[in-house]
Protein backbone atom coordinates (compact mmCIF):
# COMPACT_ATOMS: atom_id res chain seq x y z
CA UNK A 1 0.00 0.00 0.00
CA UNK A 2 1.27 3.47 -0.85
CA UNK A 3 2.37 5.58 2.12
CA UNK A 4 -0.64 7.89 2.62
CA UNK A 5 1.33 10.71 4.28
CA UNK A 6 3.73 11.44 1.41
CA UNK A 7 2.27 10.34 -1.95
CA UNK A 8 3.67 13.48 -3.60
CA UNK A 9 7.27 12.63 -2.73
CA UNK A 10 9.43 10.82 -5.28
CA UNK A 11 10.96 7.39 -5.06
CA UNK A 12 14.71 7.81 -4.69
CA UNK A 13 16.83 5.47 -6.82
CA UNK A 14 20.50 5.18 -5.97
CA UNK A 15 22.63 4.34 -9.00
CA UNK A 16 22.14 5.06 -12.71
CA UNK A 17 23.29 1.67 -13.95
CA UNK A 18 21.03 -0.63 -15.95
CA UNK A 19 18.95 -1.83 -12.99
CA UNK A 20 18.49 1.65 -11.54
CA UNK A 21 17.44 3.05 -14.91
CA UNK A 22 15.04 0.17 -15.54
CA UNK A 23 13.47 0.93 -12.16
CA UNK A 24 13.11 4.52 -13.34
CA UNK A 25 11.53 3.33 -16.60
CA UNK A 26 8.91 1.32 -14.71
CA UNK A 27 8.10 4.29 -12.47
CA UNK A 28 7.91 6.57 -15.51
CA UNK A 29 5.58 4.14 -17.27
CA UNK A 30 3.29 4.22 -14.24
CA UNK A 31 3.40 8.01 -13.91
CA UNK A 32 4.98 7.99 -10.45
CA UNK A 33 7.55 10.64 -9.40
CA UNK A 34 11.16 9.59 -8.88
CA UNK A 35 14.78 10.78 -8.82
CA UNK A 36 17.99 8.92 -9.63
CA UNK A 37 21.20 9.81 -7.79
CA UNK A 38 24.39 8.72 -9.54
CA UNK A 39 27.84 9.20 -8.02
CA UNK A 40 29.56 9.19 -11.41
CA UNK A 41 29.47 11.94 -13.98
CA UNK A 42 27.85 9.63 -16.54
CA UNK A 43 25.23 6.91 -16.39
CA UNK A 44 26.67 3.44 -15.99
CA UNK A 45 29.96 4.89 -14.76
CA UNK A 46 31.08 1.61 -13.18
CA UNK A 47 30.49 -0.29 -16.42
CA UNK A 48 32.68 2.26 -18.18
CA UNK A 49 35.60 0.83 -16.21
CA UNK A 50 35.17 -2.52 -17.96
CA UNK A 51 33.80 -1.20 -21.24
CA UNK A 52 36.46 -3.20 -23.11
CA UNK A 53 35.10 -6.55 -21.88
CA UNK A 54 32.76 -8.48 -24.17
CA UNK A 55 29.79 -9.99 -22.37
CA UNK A 56 29.22 -13.68 -22.95
CA UNK A 57 25.46 -13.22 -23.23
CA UNK A 58 23.62 -11.90 -26.29
CA UNK A 59 21.44 -8.81 -26.40
CA UNK A 60 18.24 -10.82 -25.97
CA UNK A 61 19.17 -11.37 -22.31
CA UNK A 62 20.24 -7.79 -21.58
CA UNK A 63 17.14 -5.61 -21.94
CA UNK A 64 13.85 -5.07 -20.12
CA UNK A 65 10.44 -5.07 -21.89
CA UNK A 66 9.16 -1.82 -20.37
CA UNK A 67 12.43 -0.02 -21.09
CA UNK A 68 12.37 -1.36 -24.65
CA UNK A 69 8.80 -0.14 -25.11
CA UNK A 70 9.77 3.38 -24.02
CA UNK A 71 12.85 3.34 -26.25
CA UNK A 72 11.02 2.08 -29.33
CA UNK A 73 8.47 4.86 -28.94
CA UNK A 74 11.36 7.30 -29.42
CA UNK A 75 12.57 5.59 -32.60
CA UNK A 76 15.25 3.40 -31.01
CA UNK A 77 16.00 0.14 -32.79
CA UNK A 78 17.00 -2.92 -30.80
CA UNK A 79 20.43 -4.44 -31.54
CA UNK A 80 20.72 -7.89 -33.08
CA UNK A 81 19.34 -10.13 -30.29
CA UNK A 82 21.98 -12.80 -30.91
CA UNK A 83 24.95 -10.44 -30.85
CA UNK A 84 27.38 -10.27 -27.91
CA UNK A 85 28.07 -6.64 -26.95
CA UNK A 86 31.02 -5.24 -25.05
CA UNK A 87 30.35 -3.36 -21.84
CA UNK A 88 30.82 -0.12 -23.78
CA UNK A 89 28.34 -1.18 -26.47
CA UNK A 90 25.84 -2.19 -23.80
CA UNK A 91 26.11 1.32 -22.37
CA UNK A 92 26.01 3.13 -25.70
CA UNK A 93 23.19 1.09 -27.25
CA UNK A 94 20.87 0.58 -24.26
CA UNK A 95 21.81 2.31 -21.01
CA UNK A 96 22.66 5.74 -22.43
CA UNK A 97 19.66 5.89 -24.82
CA UNK A 98 17.36 4.93 -21.95
CA UNK A 99 18.83 7.68 -19.77
CA UNK A 100 18.40 10.21 -22.61
CA UNK A 101 14.66 9.74 -22.96
CA UNK A 102 12.65 12.90 -22.20
CA UNK A 103 10.70 10.96 -19.58
CA UNK A 104 13.94 9.92 -17.83
CA UNK A 105 16.71 12.49 -18.25
CA UNK A 106 15.16 15.41 -16.29
CA UNK A 107 15.07 13.22 -13.20
CA UNK A 108 18.74 12.18 -13.22
CA UNK A 109 21.16 13.74 -10.76
CA UNK A 110 24.64 12.89 -12.05
CA UNK A 111 27.68 13.56 -9.89
CA UNK A 112 25.50 13.23 -6.77
CA UNK A 113 27.04 10.74 -4.38
CA UNK A 114 24.66 9.44 -1.69
CA UNK A 115 26.37 9.63 1.69
CA UNK A 116 23.56 8.34 3.90
CA UNK A 117 19.90 7.34 3.95
CA UNK A 118 17.80 7.78 7.07
CA UNK A 119 14.26 8.52 8.20
CA UNK A 120 13.78 12.26 8.59
CA UNK A 121 14.58 13.22 12.16
CA UNK A 122 15.00 9.60 13.33
CA UNK A 123 17.90 7.30 14.01
CA UNK A 124 17.36 3.55 13.76
CA UNK A 125 16.33 3.29 17.44
CA UNK A 126 13.17 5.38 17.28
CA UNK A 127 9.94 3.54 16.42
CA UNK A 128 7.01 5.92 16.98
CA UNK A 129 5.87 7.42 13.68
CA UNK A 130 8.65 5.70 11.77
CA UNK A 131 6.65 4.18 8.93
CA UNK A 132 5.00 7.46 8.00
CA UNK A 133 8.18 9.57 8.17
CA UNK A 134 9.78 10.26 4.78
CA UNK A 135 13.25 9.09 3.94
CA UNK A 136 16.00 11.69 3.94
CA UNK A 137 18.79 11.24 1.38
CA UNK A 138 22.04 13.06 2.20
CA UNK A 139 23.97 13.72 -1.00
CA UNK A 140 27.32 15.24 -1.91
CA UNK A 141 26.76 17.51 -4.90
CA UNK A 142 29.17 18.00 -7.83
CA UNK A 143 30.43 21.29 -6.42
CA UNK A 144 31.40 19.58 -3.16
CA UNK A 145 28.61 20.74 -0.89
CA UNK A 146 25.86 18.54 0.55
CA UNK A 147 22.14 18.57 -0.03
CA UNK A 148 19.20 16.71 1.47
CA UNK A 149 16.29 15.25 -0.44
CA UNK A 150 13.07 13.73 0.85
CA UNK A 151 11.62 10.53 -0.62
CA UNK A 152 8.68 8.26 0.10
CA UNK A 153 10.67 5.14 -0.80
CA UNK A 154 14.24 4.16 -1.71
CA UNK A 155 15.61 1.63 -4.21
CA UNK A 156 19.34 1.16 -3.72
CA UNK A 157 20.73 -0.10 -7.04
CA UNK A 158 24.24 1.25 -6.49
CA UNK A 159 25.97 -2.07 -7.19
CA UNK A 160 29.22 -3.36 -5.71
CA UNK A 161 31.88 -2.43 -8.28
CA UNK A 162 33.36 0.26 -6.05
CA UNK A 163 33.75 -2.19 -3.13
CA UNK A 164 36.08 -4.94 -4.34
CA UNK A 165 37.20 -7.72 -2.06
CA UNK A 166 40.84 -7.51 -0.99
CA UNK A 167 43.65 -9.85 -2.01
CA UNK A 168 43.85 -11.09 1.56
CA UNK A 169 42.05 -14.43 1.84
CA UNK A 170 40.51 -13.68 5.24
CA UNK A 171 38.30 -10.90 3.94
CA UNK A 172 40.68 -8.15 5.09
CA UNK A 173 43.65 -6.72 3.19
CA UNK A 174 46.80 -8.80 3.25
CA UNK A 175 49.75 -7.42 5.15
CA UNK A 176 51.37 -4.91 2.81
CA UNK A 177 48.38 -4.72 0.43
CA UNK A 178 47.77 -1.04 1.14
CA UNK A 179 51.47 -0.18 0.95
CA UNK A 180 51.77 -1.75 -2.51
CA UNK A 181 48.44 -0.44 -3.80
CA UNK A 182 50.12 1.21 -6.80
CA UNK A 183 50.94 -2.24 -8.18
CA UNK A 184 47.42 -3.66 -7.73
CA UNK A 185 44.37 -3.38 -9.96
CA UNK A 186 40.98 -4.60 -8.75
CA UNK A 187 38.53 -5.97 -11.34
CA UNK A 188 39.39 -6.22 -15.05
CA UNK A 189 42.03 -3.75 -16.27
CA UNK A 190 42.20 -2.78 -19.93
CA UNK A 191 45.35 -4.79 -20.57
CA UNK A 192 45.36 -4.57 -24.36
CA UNK A 193 44.72 -0.85 -24.74
CA UNK A 194 44.70 1.83 -22.05
CA UNK A 195 46.96 -0.05 -19.63
CA UNK A 196 49.07 -2.02 -22.08
CA UNK A 197 52.37 -0.52 -20.92
CA UNK A 198 51.61 -1.56 -17.36
CA UNK A 199 51.56 -5.27 -18.25
CA UNK A 200 53.49 -5.76 -21.50
CA UNK A 201 56.85 -7.36 -20.81
CA UNK A 202 56.05 -7.65 -17.08
CA UNK A 203 55.32 -10.52 -14.70
CA UNK A 204 51.75 -10.30 -13.46
CA UNK A 205 49.90 -12.29 -10.79
CA UNK A 206 46.13 -12.72 -11.23
CA UNK A 207 44.21 -13.83 -8.14
CA UNK A 208 40.64 -15.16 -8.50
CA UNK A 209 38.66 -17.95 -10.15
CA UNK A 210 35.65 -16.27 -11.71
CA UNK A 211 35.12 -14.79 -15.16
CA UNK A 212 36.75 -11.49 -14.17
CA UNK A 213 39.96 -13.47 -13.69
CA UNK A 214 39.33 -15.40 -16.93
CA UNK A 215 39.09 -12.18 -18.94
CA UNK A 216 42.23 -10.71 -17.39
CA UNK A 217 44.20 -13.91 -17.96
CA UNK A 218 43.14 -14.24 -21.58
CA UNK A 219 44.06 -10.61 -22.29
CA UNK A 220 47.44 -11.16 -20.65
CA UNK A 221 47.95 -14.19 -22.87
CA UNK A 222 47.35 -12.03 -25.94
CA UNK A 223 49.78 -9.45 -24.58
CA UNK A 224 52.37 -12.20 -24.13
CA UNK A 225 52.22 -12.97 -27.87
CA UNK A 226 52.85 -9.32 -28.65
CA UNK A 227 55.42 -8.36 -26.03
CA UNK A 228 58.31 -10.72 -25.25
CA UNK A 229 58.96 -11.16 -21.55
CA UNK A 230 55.31 -10.99 -20.53
CA UNK A 231 54.78 -13.62 -17.82
CA UNK A 232 51.48 -14.72 -16.28
CA UNK A 233 50.92 -16.31 -12.87
CA UNK A 234 47.44 -17.37 -11.81
CA UNK A 235 46.68 -18.18 -8.17
CA UNK A 236 43.41 -19.62 -6.86
CA UNK A 237 42.44 -20.35 -3.27
CA UNK A 238 40.78 -23.68 -4.00
CA UNK A 239 42.81 -26.86 -3.76
CA UNK A 240 40.95 -28.80 -6.48
CA UNK A 241 40.02 -27.79 -9.99
CA UNK A 242 36.50 -29.25 -10.14
CA UNK A 243 34.47 -27.27 -12.68
CA UNK A 244 36.74 -24.27 -12.42
CA UNK A 245 37.00 -24.00 -16.20
CA UNK A 246 33.22 -24.11 -16.68
CA UNK A 247 30.94 -26.02 -19.02
CA UNK A 248 33.05 -25.89 -22.16
CA UNK A 249 31.17 -27.22 -25.18
CA UNK A 250 28.16 -28.10 -23.03
CA UNK A 251 27.55 -24.49 -22.00
CA UNK A 252 24.40 -23.14 -23.61
CA UNK A 253 26.12 -19.76 -23.76
CA UNK A 254 28.82 -20.57 -26.27
CA UNK A 255 30.98 -17.53 -25.50
CA UNK A 256 31.02 -18.30 -21.79
CA UNK A 257 32.06 -21.91 -22.36
CA UNK A 258 34.76 -20.78 -24.78
CA UNK A 259 36.42 -18.62 -22.11
CA UNK A 260 37.06 -21.61 -19.88
CA UNK A 261 38.13 -23.85 -22.76
CA UNK A 262 40.71 -21.32 -23.97
CA UNK A 263 42.02 -20.79 -20.47
CA UNK A 264 42.33 -24.51 -19.80
CA UNK A 265 44.49 -24.89 -22.90
CA UNK A 266 46.79 -22.07 -21.81
CA UNK A 267 47.23 -23.66 -18.38
CA UNK A 268 47.77 -27.12 -19.86
CA UNK A 269 50.44 -25.77 -22.23
CA UNK A 270 52.06 -23.97 -19.28
CA UNK A 271 51.71 -20.59 -20.97
CA UNK A 272 50.20 -19.63 -17.61
CA UNK A 273 51.83 -20.62 -14.32
CA UNK A 274 48.90 -22.07 -12.34
CA UNK A 275 49.04 -22.21 -8.53
CA UNK A 276 46.27 -23.80 -6.45
CA UNK A 277 45.52 -23.67 -2.72
CA UNK A 278 47.24 -20.29 -2.46
CA UNK A 279 45.87 -17.77 0.05
CA UNK A 280 47.75 -14.50 0.16
CA UNK A 281 48.77 -13.42 3.63
CA UNK A 282 51.48 -10.87 2.86
CA UNK A 283 52.83 -8.70 0.04
CA UNK A 284 56.28 -7.23 0.46
CA UNK A 285 58.93 -5.56 -1.66
CA UNK A 286 61.94 -7.33 -3.12
CA UNK A 287 64.12 -4.80 -4.88
CA UNK A 288 62.10 -3.25 -7.71
CA UNK A 289 59.52 -6.06 -7.61
CA UNK A 290 57.20 -7.59 -5.03
CA UNK A 291 56.60 -11.00 -3.49
CA UNK A 292 53.19 -12.51 -2.67
CA UNK A 293 53.49 -14.85 0.30
CA UNK A 294 50.85 -17.46 1.13
CA UNK A 295 49.62 -18.36 4.58
CA UNK A 296 51.55 -21.64 4.25
CA UNK A 297 54.85 -19.88 3.59
CA UNK A 298 54.93 -20.44 -0.19
CA UNK A 299 56.11 -17.44 -2.18
CA UNK A 300 55.37 -16.11 -5.66
CA UNK A 301 58.38 -13.97 -6.46
CA UNK A 302 59.50 -11.41 -9.01
CA UNK A 303 56.07 -9.83 -9.50
CA UNK A 304 55.66 -6.50 -11.25
CA UNK A 305 51.87 -6.23 -11.09
CA UNK A 306 48.93 -7.89 -9.34
CA UNK A 307 45.31 -8.14 -10.49
CA UNK A 308 42.74 -8.83 -7.77
CA UNK A 309 39.74 -10.53 -9.40
CA UNK A 310 38.45 -11.66 -6.02
CA UNK A 311 34.87 -10.47 -6.20
CA UNK A 312 32.96 -7.64 -4.60
CA UNK A 313 30.96 -6.82 -1.49
CA UNK A 314 28.15 -4.35 -0.70
CA UNK A 315 28.87 -0.98 0.86
CA UNK A 316 26.63 -0.86 3.93
CA UNK A 317 27.74 2.37 5.62
CA UNK A 318 25.18 4.60 3.91
CA UNK A 319 22.26 2.61 5.41
CA UNK A 320 23.60 2.39 8.96
CA UNK A 321 20.59 4.27 10.39
CA UNK A 322 18.01 2.06 8.69
CA UNK A 323 16.49 -1.11 10.07
CA UNK A 324 17.74 -3.82 7.75
CA UNK A 325 17.53 -7.58 8.08
CA UNK A 326 20.65 -8.95 6.40
CA UNK A 327 22.00 -12.46 6.18
CA UNK A 328 24.96 -12.64 8.59
CA UNK A 329 27.47 -13.90 6.03
CA UNK A 330 26.22 -12.95 2.57
CA UNK A 331 25.00 -9.47 3.61
CA UNK A 332 22.03 -9.99 1.29
CA UNK A 333 18.38 -9.59 2.40
CA UNK A 334 17.67 -12.41 4.82
CA UNK A 335 14.83 -13.95 2.81
CA UNK A 336 16.86 -13.88 -0.42
CA UNK A 337 20.10 -15.30 0.95
CA UNK A 338 19.11 -19.01 1.11
CA UNK A 339 18.14 -18.86 -2.56
CA UNK A 340 21.55 -17.62 -3.70
CA UNK A 341 24.00 -18.91 -1.07
CA UNK A 342 27.07 -20.07 -3.08
CA UNK A 343 27.88 -22.61 -0.38
CA UNK A 344 24.68 -24.43 -1.38
CA UNK A 345 23.87 -23.33 -4.90
CA UNK A 346 26.88 -24.26 -6.92
CA UNK A 347 25.22 -24.67 -10.31
CA UNK A 348 23.87 -21.23 -11.12
CA UNK A 349 20.31 -22.00 -10.01
CA UNK A 350 18.42 -18.75 -9.72
CA UNK A 351 14.98 -18.53 -8.17
CA UNK A 352 12.64 -15.86 -9.55
CA UNK A 353 12.03 -13.45 -6.73
CA UNK A 354 10.87 -9.92 -6.09
CA UNK A 355 9.59 -7.48 -3.51
CA UNK A 356 8.77 -10.05 -0.83
CA UNK A 357 12.30 -11.46 -0.72
CA UNK A 358 13.89 -7.99 -0.86
CA UNK A 359 11.79 -6.37 1.88
CA UNK A 360 13.33 -5.19 5.16
CA UNK A 361 11.84 -4.11 8.49
CA UNK A 362 12.42 -0.58 7.15
CA UNK A 363 9.27 -0.23 5.13
CA UNK A 364 9.65 0.92 1.51
CA UNK A 365 13.42 0.52 1.44
CA UNK A 366 14.83 -2.02 -1.04
CA UNK A 367 18.24 -3.03 -2.31
CA UNK A 368 18.06 -4.29 -5.89
CA UNK A 369 20.45 -5.45 -8.56
CA UNK A 370 23.93 -6.75 -7.90
CA UNK A 371 24.07 -5.21 -4.43
CA UNK A 372 21.04 -7.26 -3.38
CA UNK A 373 23.16 -10.40 -3.72
CA UNK A 374 25.61 -9.13 -1.10
CA UNK A 375 28.76 -11.21 -1.34
CA UNK A 376 27.22 -13.94 -3.48
CA UNK A 377 28.99 -13.93 -6.85
CA UNK A 378 26.16 -15.01 -9.16
CA UNK A 379 23.95 -12.11 -10.18
CA UNK A 380 21.78 -12.11 -13.29
CA UNK A 381 20.78 -8.92 -15.07
CA UNK A 382 17.34 -10.30 -15.97
CA UNK A 383 16.83 -11.09 -12.29
CA UNK A 384 17.63 -7.49 -11.40
CA UNK A 385 15.06 -6.23 -13.88
CA UNK A 386 12.45 -8.55 -12.39
CA UNK A 387 13.34 -7.34 -8.90
CA UNK A 388 12.62 -3.70 -9.70
CA UNK A 389 9.48 -4.54 -11.68
CA UNK A 390 8.10 -6.27 -8.60
CA UNK A 391 9.27 -3.53 -6.21
CA UNK A 392 7.77 -0.75 -8.34
CA UNK A 393 4.47 -2.65 -8.51
CA UNK A 394 4.43 -2.79 -4.73
CA UNK A 395 5.28 0.90 -4.35
CA UNK A 396 2.45 2.02 -6.63
CA UNK A 397 -0.07 -0.19 -4.87
CA UNK A 398 -0.22 -3.09 -7.32
CA UNK A 399 0.07 -5.94 -4.83
CA UNK A 400 -0.88 -8.61 -7.37
CA UNK A 401 1.79 -7.34 -9.75
CA UNK A 402 4.37 -7.40 -6.99
CA UNK A 403 3.62 -11.05 -6.23
CA UNK A 404 3.38 -12.16 -9.85
CA UNK A 405 6.48 -13.70 -11.46
CA UNK A 406 7.01 -12.27 -14.94
CA UNK A 407 10.56 -13.44 -15.48
CA UNK A 408 11.09 -15.64 -18.54
CA UNK A 409 14.36 -17.45 -17.99
CA UNK A 410 16.44 -19.26 -20.58
CA UNK A 411 17.30 -22.86 -19.84
CA UNK A 412 20.94 -23.89 -19.88
CA UNK A 413 21.28 -27.23 -18.15
CA UNK A 414 24.88 -26.31 -17.38
CA UNK A 415 26.34 -26.57 -13.93
CA UNK A 416 28.69 -24.02 -12.50
CA UNK A 417 31.50 -24.31 -9.98
CA UNK A 418 31.14 -24.48 -6.24
CA UNK A 419 33.24 -22.62 -3.70
CA UNK A 420 34.96 -25.78 -2.53
CA UNK A 421 36.11 -26.54 -6.05
CA UNK A 422 34.13 -29.77 -6.50
CA UNK A 423 32.06 -30.78 -9.49
CA UNK A 424 28.32 -31.19 -9.31
CA UNK A 425 25.26 -32.47 -11.03
CA UNK A 426 26.89 -34.76 -13.55
CA UNK A 427 28.94 -37.88 -13.58
CA UNK A 428 31.73 -36.34 -15.59
CA UNK A 429 33.46 -33.03 -16.05
CA UNK A 430 31.63 -30.69 -18.39
CA UNK A 431 34.64 -30.54 -20.70
CA UNK A 432 36.37 -33.73 -21.77
CA UNK A 433 39.86 -32.24 -22.03
CA UNK A 434 42.39 -33.56 -19.52
CA UNK A 435 43.18 -31.68 -16.36
CA UNK A 436 46.25 -29.40 -16.42
CA UNK A 437 49.54 -31.11 -15.65
CA UNK A 438 50.10 -31.69 -11.97
CA UNK A 439 46.52 -30.91 -11.01
CA UNK A 440 44.14 -33.54 -9.66
CA UNK A 441 40.46 -33.53 -10.46
CA UNK A 442 38.04 -33.54 -7.58
CA UNK A 443 35.46 -36.33 -7.48
CA UNK A 444 31.90 -35.64 -8.51
CA UNK A 445 29.83 -34.40 -5.61
CA UNK A 446 26.35 -35.81 -5.97
CA UNK A 447 23.23 -34.06 -4.72
CA UNK A 448 24.37 -30.43 -4.76
CA UNK A 449 22.38 -27.30 -5.59
CA UNK A 450 20.99 -28.53 -8.89
CA UNK A 451 19.34 -31.54 -7.34
CA UNK A 452 17.60 -29.53 -4.65
CA UNK A 453 16.13 -26.73 -6.72
CA UNK A 454 12.36 -26.23 -6.32
CA UNK A 455 10.13 -26.76 -9.37
CA UNK A 456 9.97 -23.03 -10.15
CA UNK A 457 13.75 -22.75 -10.42
CA UNK A 458 15.63 -22.96 -13.68
CA UNK A 459 19.28 -23.05 -14.57
CA UNK A 460 20.33 -19.71 -15.97
CA UNK A 461 23.28 -18.26 -17.77
CA UNK A 462 25.15 -15.68 -15.74
CA UNK A 463 24.57 -12.63 -17.87
CA UNK A 464 25.49 -9.53 -15.98
CA UNK A 465 28.83 -7.89 -15.44
CA UNK A 466 30.60 -11.11 -16.42
CA UNK A 467 30.23 -12.30 -12.80
CA UNK A 468 29.81 -15.97 -11.98
CA UNK A 469 30.56 -18.53 -9.35
CA UNK A 470 34.11 -19.18 -8.21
Amino acid sequence: MMNPTSPHLPVAIIGAGPVGLVAAAHLAAKGHPWLVFEAGNTVGSSIREWAHVRLFSPWKYLTDPIAVRLLEASGWRAPNPERLPTGGEFLDDFVAPLASLPSISPHLRLGHRVLAVTRRGMDKVKTAGRETAPFEIIVREPEGGTARFLARAVIDASGTWLSPNPLGAGGVPAVGEAEHRSRIRYGIPDILDRERDRYAGRRTLVVGSGHSAFNALLDLAVAATQAPGTEIVWAVRRSEVGLLFGGGRKDALEARGALGTRLRRLVTSQAIEFVTDFRIARIHGDGDRVVAEGDDGRRLEGLDQLIAATGFRPELALTRELRLRLDPWLEAPEALAPLIDPNLHSCGTVYPHGEAELAHPERDFYVAGMKSYGRAPTFLLLTGYEQVRSVVSRLVGDEAGARRVELVLPETGVCRTDLAGGSCCSGEDADEEPAPAGVERSPTAGGCGCGTAPPAARLLPTISMEKCCG
